[in-house]
């Protein structure tokens, strides 16, 4: 029993234990291990911010997708509607800025700056139509527009840098505006091809996704129209043969794309007559492949009855 005691007699509070129980000290002697290397909190790629109509550019340096881009945008806005930044956006600022810049540029004739590399500009915005029937919706749209020289790092099976494969892995509805300009179209057409494969093996089934094959910069032809469907199918057959096969299989669109007279003064390109028809065309391809409806849609038996009486 006296070795019971000893064995469990309680904790003698004496300058011994004291030294025992001192609390940890928060000195400098305590250096963490050279030898250990914590691992750090994962950050999350998930897109934020889902709930939109994503629309991703592809081309290469100087095919004109920025040229497009800003030119679609303001048709949208100064024809089609109001179109403005997403509140509650983390870029809405940025856009606001951006767009900006694009509506001052556009109408001096001033193209827009080259994307930067290895970075997605994405522009997150509201377009509400100026059309009244209750059918053309407001919708969001998400604009990404990426720099020429990350598209050319897909060939030959390479991989696009990770802030573009976030959004082509990314659960997100996807509508593609694939853009080569007149004057290299011959060039891309294996790189179209490679990137047509890598939307494949990303599980985008090119039958039913929404995708556009765009010849921007068809001024350089010395006209600014196709004088029919066929002038522009030979165009892309002959310089585009592998791609033209992609397109007519899977059923994918076509257009062609000018900004209007464009010239060269003292090393720059400025634009000398603005042409907006083709970005007409583009933007109502658009909102009709994402809703179904056209953005000029008439309405309605009664909603036509009740325009013509408001009218």
């Amino acid at each position: 029993m006296d070795n019971f005691n000893e064995k469990f007699k309680p904790l003698s509070f004496d300058h011994e234990a004291e030294e025992l129980l001192k609390p940890l000290s928060f000195d400098n002697e305590h250096q963490v291990q050279e030898d250990f290397v914590p691992i750090a909190r994962t950050i999350s790629n998930d897109i934020k911010n889902k709930e939109s109509n994503f629309v991703f550019f592809f081309g290469t340096a100087d095919s004109g997708k920025s040229v497009i881009l800003s030119s679609m945008l303001y048709y949208l806005k100064s024809h089609a509607g109001v179109l403005r930044p997403k509140l509650g956006t983390p870029n809405s600022k940025e856009a606001n800025v951006l767009l900006s810049d694009f509506f001052e540029n556009i109408r001096q004739g001033i193209l827009p700056n080259r994307t930067s590399r290895d970075k997605v500009t994405r522009l997150d915005l509201v377009f509400e139509p100026n059309n009244k029937s209750k059918r053309v919706v407001p919708i969001d749209l998400t604009f990404l527009e990426t720099s020429g020289e990350n598209h050319n790092e897909i060939r030959r099976g390479g991989s696009y840098h990770s802030s573009i494969e976030s959004f082509l892995n990314g659960n997100v509805p996807l509508t593609f505006i694939i853009v080569t300009s007149y004057d290299s179209a011959h060039r891309e057409d294996s790189l179209i091809n490679e990137f047509l494969d890598e939307l494949e093996r990303k599980g985008k089934n090119l039958k039913s996704v929404n995708a556009v094959l765009v010849i921007s910069k068809w001024d350089k032809s010395g006209r600014m129209d196709v004088e029919s469907a066929e002038e522009l199918e030979g165009f892309i057959s002959d310089r585009l043969p592998m791609t033209a096969q992609r397109i007519n299989t899977y059923g994918l669109s076509k257009s062609y794309y000018t900004i209007g007279s464009v010239e060269n003064s003292i090393g720059q390109e400025r634009v000398n007559l603005l042409n907006l028809s083709t970005a007409e065309v583009l933007s109502k391809w658009l909102y009709r492949s994402i809703t179904g409806y056209d953005l000029d849609y008439e309405g309605t038996f009664w909603e036509r009855l009740k325009f013509s009486f408001s009218n």
